[in-house]
Protein backbone atom coordinates (compact mmCIF):
# COMPACT_ATOMS: atom_id res chain seq x y z
CA UNK A 1 0.00 0.00 0.00
CA UNK A 2 1.07 3.38 -0.89
CA UNK A 3 1.01 4.16 3.27
CA UNK A 4 2.86 7.13 5.11
CA UNK A 5 4.88 5.95 7.68
CA UNK A 6 6.68 7.29 10.41
CA UNK A 7 3.63 9.48 11.56
CA UNK A 8 4.72 13.15 12.19
CA UNK A 9 3.71 14.35 15.79
CA UNK A 10 3.64 17.73 17.18
CA UNK A 11 3.06 18.51 20.76
CA UNK A 12 1.96 22.48 21.94
CA UNK A 13 2.03 22.65 25.64
CA UNK A 14 1.50 25.09 27.70
CA UNK A 15 -1.41 27.59 29.58
CA UNK A 16 -1.57 29.81 26.17
CA UNK A 17 -1.56 26.45 23.79
CA UNK A 18 -5.69 26.25 23.00
CA UNK A 19 -5.57 29.59 22.46
CA UNK A 20 -2.89 29.82 20.12
CA UNK A 21 -4.20 26.88 18.68
CA UNK A 22 -7.46 28.74 18.06
CA UNK A 23 -6.03 31.81 16.53
CA UNK A 24 -4.08 29.94 14.09
CA UNK A 25 -6.34 26.49 12.97
CA UNK A 26 -9.27 26.52 10.92
CA UNK A 27 -11.12 24.40 13.54
CA UNK A 28 -13.24 25.55 16.19
CA UNK A 29 -10.42 24.38 18.97
CA UNK A 30 -12.06 26.09 22.16
CA UNK A 31 -15.23 23.35 21.46
CA UNK A 32 -12.65 20.90 21.66
CA UNK A 33 -12.90 18.69 25.09
CA UNK A 34 -10.36 16.96 27.46
CA UNK A 35 -10.02 13.25 25.86
CA UNK A 36 -11.46 14.42 22.31
CA UNK A 37 -9.59 14.88 18.57
CA UNK A 38 -11.25 16.70 15.76
CA UNK A 39 -10.10 17.73 11.80
CA UNK A 40 -7.84 20.78 11.84
CA UNK A 41 -5.78 22.35 9.51
CA UNK A 42 -3.61 25.25 9.41
CA UNK A 43 -3.90 27.37 6.29
CA UNK A 44 -1.93 30.09 4.37
CA UNK A 45 -3.19 33.79 3.62
CA UNK A 46 -4.60 32.51 0.69
CA UNK A 47 -6.39 30.38 2.45
CA UNK A 48 -4.63 27.10 0.85
CA UNK A 49 -3.93 24.67 3.12
CA UNK A 50 -0.50 24.37 4.81
CA UNK A 51 -0.72 21.34 6.95
CA UNK A 52 -3.78 19.10 7.51
CA UNK A 53 -4.02 17.05 10.61
CA UNK A 54 -6.21 15.29 13.83
CA UNK A 55 -5.82 17.59 16.65
CA UNK A 56 -6.26 15.81 19.82
CA UNK A 57 -6.27 17.48 23.55
CA UNK A 58 -4.89 15.38 25.78
CA UNK A 59 -5.31 17.82 29.14
CA UNK A 60 -6.01 20.99 29.85
CA UNK A 61 -2.91 22.30 28.82
CA UNK A 62 -1.34 19.80 25.94
CA UNK A 63 -2.42 19.56 22.19
CA UNK A 64 -1.33 16.67 19.56
CA UNK A 65 -0.95 17.43 16.21
CA UNK A 66 -1.23 14.16 13.96
CA UNK A 67 -0.30 15.24 10.90
CA UNK A 68 -1.69 13.71 7.42
CA UNK A 69 1.27 14.68 5.42
CA UNK A 70 4.26 17.11 5.73
CA UNK A 71 6.95 17.39 8.12
CA UNK A 72 6.23 17.72 11.91
CA UNK A 73 9.40 19.78 12.81
CA UNK A 74 8.98 21.78 9.61
CA UNK A 75 5.23 22.86 10.68
CA UNK A 76 6.43 23.60 14.36
CA UNK A 77 9.49 26.09 13.33
CA UNK A 78 6.90 27.52 10.94
CA UNK A 79 4.38 28.07 13.64
CA UNK A 80 7.00 29.41 16.03
CA UNK A 81 6.89 32.77 14.48
CA UNK A 82 3.60 33.38 15.94
CA UNK A 83 4.23 32.24 19.11
CA UNK A 84 5.43 36.08 20.28
CA UNK A 85 4.95 36.27 24.16
CA UNK A 86 2.27 33.11 24.40
CA UNK A 87 3.27 31.11 27.07
CA UNK A 88 3.66 27.51 25.40
CA UNK A 89 6.08 25.17 23.73
CA UNK A 90 6.28 23.66 20.36
CA UNK A 91 7.91 20.13 19.94
CA UNK A 92 7.66 16.88 17.89
CA UNK A 93 6.17 13.73 19.70
CA UNK A 94 8.16 10.36 20.69
CA UNK A 95 5.03 8.70 18.70
CA UNK A 96 5.98 7.68 15.49
CA UNK A 97 4.01 4.23 14.48
CA UNK A 98 0.64 3.97 13.03
CA UNK A 99 -1.10 1.04 13.94
CA UNK A 100 -4.92 -0.47 13.62
CA UNK A 101 -6.93 -0.64 16.94
CA UNK A 102 -10.05 -1.74 17.51
CA UNK A 103 -13.46 0.24 16.71
CA UNK A 104 -13.89 2.92 18.77
CA UNK A 105 -15.87 6.16 18.77
CA UNK A 106 -15.54 8.60 16.42
CA UNK A 107 -13.35 11.37 18.03
CA UNK A 108 -12.72 9.88 21.54
CA UNK A 109 -9.56 9.70 22.33
CA UNK A 110 -7.78 6.98 24.79
CA UNK A 111 -4.23 7.00 26.48
CA UNK A 112 -2.27 4.22 26.83
CA UNK A 113 0.83 3.76 29.06
CA UNK A 114 2.76 3.40 25.47
CA UNK A 115 0.74 5.45 22.96
CA UNK A 116 -2.67 6.99 22.67
CA UNK A 117 -5.73 5.30 20.62
CA UNK A 118 -7.88 8.23 18.36
CA UNK A 119 -11.08 6.91 17.83
CA UNK A 120 -12.27 6.72 14.19
CA UNK A 121 -15.69 4.75 14.35
CA UNK A 122 -15.37 1.47 12.13
CA UNK A 123 -12.10 1.39 14.01
CA UNK A 124 -8.82 2.69 16.01
CA UNK A 125 -6.15 4.41 14.56
CA UNK A 126 -3.20 3.93 17.04
CA UNK A 127 -0.18 6.29 18.10
CA UNK A 128 3.11 4.24 19.65
CA UNK A 129 6.60 5.08 20.22
CA UNK A 130 8.73 3.09 17.48
CA UNK A 131 8.37 2.28 14.43
CA UNK A 132 6.56 -0.94 14.05
CA UNK A 133 3.11 -0.50 12.77
CA UNK A 134 0.95 -1.92 10.57
CA UNK A 135 -1.46 -0.48 7.19
CA UNK A 136 -4.60 -1.76 7.65
CA UNK A 137 -6.27 1.67 8.74
CA UNK A 138 -4.98 3.48 5.32
CA UNK A 139 -7.64 1.95 3.67
CA UNK A 140 -10.28 1.95 6.06
CA UNK A 141 -9.67 5.83 6.13
CA UNK A 142 -9.65 6.46 2.11
CA UNK A 143 -12.96 4.75 2.13
CA UNK A 144 -14.21 7.64 4.35
CA UNK A 145 -12.71 9.87 2.58
CA UNK A 146 -10.23 11.13 4.96
CA UNK A 147 -7.71 12.59 2.38
CA UNK A 148 -4.12 12.48 3.07
CA UNK A 149 -1.73 15.58 1.49
CA UNK A 150 1.03 14.24 -0.66
CA UNK A 151 3.89 16.84 -0.45
CA UNK A 152 3.35 18.67 -3.63
CA UNK A 153 -0.43 19.31 -2.55
CA UNK A 154 0.44 21.41 0.59
CA UNK A 155 0.18 24.90 0.19
CA UNK A 156 -1.77 23.99 -2.94
CA UNK A 157 -5.44 23.22 -2.17
CA UNK A 158 -8.10 25.38 -0.92
CA UNK A 159 -10.10 23.58 2.06
CA UNK A 160 -13.21 23.29 -0.15
CA UNK A 161 -11.37 21.44 -2.50
CA UNK A 162 -10.62 19.12 -0.20
CA UNK A 163 -14.29 19.08 1.01
CA UNK A 164 -13.06 20.01 4.50
CA UNK A 165 -16.34 21.62 5.92
CA UNK A 166 -17.90 18.05 6.14
CA UNK A 167 -15.06 17.15 8.47
CA UNK A 168 -15.58 20.26 10.49
CA UNK A 169 -12.24 21.07 10.25
CA UNK A 170 -12.77 24.13 8.99
CA UNK A 171 -15.31 26.61 11.01
CA UNK A 172 -17.15 29.84 9.51
CA UNK A 173 -18.34 31.48 12.46
CA UNK A 174 -15.00 31.41 14.65
CA UNK A 175 -12.84 34.52 15.17
CA UNK A 176 -10.23 35.10 12.48
CA UNK A 177 -7.49 33.04 11.65
CA UNK A 178 -4.99 32.82 8.76
CA UNK A 179 -6.88 32.56 5.40
CA UNK A 180 -10.52 32.83 7.08
CA UNK A 181 -11.47 35.77 5.15
CA UNK A 182 -10.92 33.28 1.71
CA UNK A 183 -12.82 30.55 3.47
CA UNK A 184 -15.69 32.24 4.05
CA UNK A 185 -15.94 33.84 1.16
CA UNK A 186 -15.76 30.75 -0.70
CA UNK A 187 -18.83 28.99 1.61
CA UNK A 188 -21.68 31.91 1.15
CA UNK A 189 -20.63 32.21 -2.22
CA UNK A 190 -20.41 28.91 -3.44
CA UNK A 191 -17.45 29.75 -5.56
CA UNK A 192 -15.35 26.55 -5.60
CA UNK A 193 -15.73 24.39 -8.36
CA UNK A 194 -13.23 20.94 -6.98
CA UNK A 195 -14.37 18.82 -3.98
CA UNK A 196 -13.22 15.51 -2.74
CA UNK A 197 -13.85 12.47 -4.97
CA UNK A 198 -13.54 8.38 -4.48
CA UNK A 199 -11.59 6.86 -7.56
CA UNK A 200 -10.89 3.55 -9.10
CA UNK A 201 -7.99 4.05 -10.93
CA UNK A 202 -6.51 0.92 -14.00
CA UNK A 203 -3.12 1.27 -13.20
CA UNK A 204 -0.15 2.26 -10.86
CA UNK A 205 0.02 6.24 -10.06
CA UNK A 206 1.56 8.20 -7.33
CA UNK A 207 0.14 10.55 -4.94
CA UNK A 208 0.70 14.48 -6.02
CA UNK A 209 0.45 13.45 -9.76
CA UNK A 210 -1.27 16.12 -11.35
CA UNK A 211 -4.13 14.28 -13.81
CA UNK A 212 -5.12 15.64 -17.31
CA UNK A 213 -7.87 15.64 -19.96
CA UNK A 214 -7.54 16.76 -23.15
CA UNK A 215 -4.90 19.39 -22.13
CA UNK A 216 -6.39 20.78 -19.16
CA UNK A 217 -5.57 19.70 -15.47
CA UNK A 218 -8.70 18.16 -13.90
CA UNK A 219 -7.41 17.15 -10.68
CA UNK A 220 -4.86 15.84 -8.46
CA UNK A 221 -4.44 12.37 -7.23
CA UNK A 222 -4.06 12.14 -2.72
CA UNK A 223 -4.15 8.83 -1.12
CA UNK A 224 -3.75 5.64 -2.95
CA UNK A 225 -3.98 2.15 -1.95
CA UNK A 226 -2.80 -0.49 -3.90
CA UNK A 227 -5.02 -3.30 -4.84
CA UNK A 228 -4.00 -6.62 -7.77
CA UNK A 229 -5.42 -4.56 -10.81
CA UNK A 230 -6.55 -1.45 -9.84
CA UNK A 231 -6.01 0.68 -6.86
CA UNK A 232 -8.44 2.77 -4.68
CA UNK A 233 -7.90 6.90 -4.66
CA UNK A 234 -8.89 10.01 -3.41
CA UNK A 235 -8.35 12.49 -5.58
CA UNK A 236 -9.09 16.24 -5.59
CA UNK A 237 -11.40 16.56 -9.14
CA UNK A 238 -12.80 19.31 -11.13
CA UNK A 239 -17.02 19.19 -10.67
CA UNK A 240 -17.74 19.45 -14.30
CA UNK A 241 -15.19 16.65 -14.91
CA UNK A 242 -16.83 14.01 -12.94
CA UNK A 243 -20.11 12.71 -12.04
CA UNK A 244 -20.57 9.40 -10.36
CA UNK A 245 -19.95 6.22 -11.88
CA UNK A 246 -18.79 7.30 -14.78
CA UNK A 247 -15.11 6.34 -16.39
CA UNK A 248 -12.69 8.99 -17.47
CA UNK A 249 -9.87 8.19 -19.87
CA UNK A 250 -7.15 10.93 -18.71
CA UNK A 251 -4.18 11.78 -21.03
CA UNK A 252 -1.55 9.86 -19.94
CA UNK A 253 -3.89 6.57 -20.77
CA UNK A 254 -4.89 6.30 -16.95
CA UNK A 255 -8.16 5.43 -16.86
CA UNK A 256 -10.55 6.31 -13.61
CA UNK A 257 -14.06 5.74 -12.06
CA UNK A 258 -15.82 7.92 -10.04
CA UNK A 259 -17.33 6.09 -7.07
CA UNK A 260 -18.37 9.22 -5.24
CA UNK A 261 -17.76 12.51 -4.55
CA UNK A 262 -18.16 14.23 -1.31
CA UNK A 263 -19.68 17.79 -1.44
CA UNK A 264 -18.58 20.64 1.46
Amino acid sequence: MSTPCPAETLLIEGPDALAFAQAQFSSNVQSLAVGAWQFSAWLNAQGRVRALFHLARLDEQRLLLLLRGGDAAALGEALRRYVFRSRLTLQTSPWRALGTAAAFPLHNLRIESDGIVLGCGTHGLRLAAGDAGDETWWSLQSQLGWPWLPTSALDALLPSALSLHRLQAVAIDKGCYPGQEIVARLHWRGGHKRHLCKLRISHGALPGDILHRDGKEVGVLLNIVDNDDENDALATLNDDATSENTTLQLDDGLALRVQHRWEN
